[in-house]
């Protein structure tokens, strides 16, 4: 079984989804099937078919999301340090050819965002900054051509 590193606020979010569907979502999908049950034939009933499929999702995420949890290897990102990229490190880009700039948090798969600068570990550009340091270049392969970027800032906060 595989550890799957994430910080403390993505561990938080996924504990506070589990919860959300096992009290909210998964009570709530139990009474929609009760109630389209009274209405008749369930061999055409729309409703009782939208819940069933309802239930099939939300007990789906709930194991997924059990399996995360159990899981995780919750990193605490105000001990790390160093010049070193690793998981929680925030790095600054600086792409070779354009000479556009961006910053980008190393996070786990389930909390990246890359809106928000979260960039997920097992991105194909985070494993290429992996075990890299300032001042470094590194070449990333997008879907329609190389890509070049040195490294200009790596820090931890």
């Amino acid at each position: 079984m595989e550890k799957m590193p994430m910080t403390p606020a993505g561990f938080d979010a996924l504990k506070k989804e589990l919860k959300r569907l096992k009290t909210v979502e998964r009570p709530a999908v139990v009474q929609a099937i009760a109630e389209a049950r009274l209405l008749g034939d369930l061999s055409e009933n729309a409703e009782y078919h939208a819940a069933r499929e309802r239930q099939g999702f939300i007990e789906g995420r709930i194991g997924d999301l059990e399996d995360k949890i159990s899981r995780a290897d919750v990193i605490d990102l105000s001990k790390l340090s160093g010049e070193i990229v690793k998981f929680g490190a925030i790095v600054t880009l600086i792409d070779e050819e354009t000479e556009e700039q961006v910053t980008y948090q190393i996070v786990g798969a389930d909390e990246s965002d890359i809106k928000q600068g979260r960039l997920s570990i097992a991105s194909p550009l985070a494993r290429a900054l992996i075990s890299k340091k300032k001042g470094d270049s590194i070449e990333f392969a997008t879907p329609k051509s190389k890509k070049f970027y040195e490294i200009t800032a790596v820090k931890f906060s």
